[in-house]
């Protein structure tokens, strides 16, 4: 029987002494979870391309080759998405912000990147691989991009502007502006 309350004792004296160290990991794991939560709070729902999958540490340790030197492209690399986070919106005035949300404004600016990006393929495409009806439109935005203020620049235009999230109406021109 005192055999059996010493041993009872050892395994108390040890739960006591791992307590503090399991307190600790509660709280970190709790901090993590707070900081967690508050980027998925800010993250915009419209982030094509954004998440990419890890990489298996065993196959990034096996390769033993060095990457090629890729050739540098002439021309625009993608257009920037410079997406809007929840503090910016907060800063706005609120006459400014009016019924704008977080996710309204970070697809349309989305929206608007695959505008331009439509643009430079339609500005970089051979005249031999474009139809009648594109021709014309090609060559008013060969026209437009050899303009000294949008030279080397992404651009859309106002005519572009009719997609299912920015529209020309009070909501778009306040996400424009």
């Amino acid at each position: 029987m005192e055999q059996q309350i010493h041993a009872i004792k050892l395994y108390l004296k040890e739960e006591a002494e791992a307590l503090p160290s399991a307190q600790d990991l509660i709280k970190h794991s709790w901090c993590q979870q707070k900081r967690l939560q508050h980027m998925l709070n800010n993250i915009p729902l419209q982030m094509p391309g954004s998440f990419k999958p890890a990489l298996d540490e065993k196959a990034v340790r096996c390769t033993t080759e060095e990457p090629k030197p890729q050739k540098e492209k002439k021309g625009r690399g993608p257009p920037p998405h410079w997406y809007l986070s929840s503090n910016e919106l907060d800063s706005l005035s609120s006459y400014m912000r009016g019924r704008l949300t977080l996710d309204k404004i970070n697809a349309a600016i989305g929206e608007m990147a695959q505008y331009a990006e439509a643009n430079a393929h339609l500005i970089a495409a051979p005249r031999n691989k474009l139809g009648k009806d594109l021709m014309e439109r090609a060559l008013e935005m060969r026209d437009i991009s050899t303009s000294e203020p949008v030279k080397g620049k992404h651009f859309c235009l106002e005519t572009d502007l009719k997609g299912p999230v920015l529209k020309l109406d009070n909501t778009g021109k306040a996400i424009l502006t």
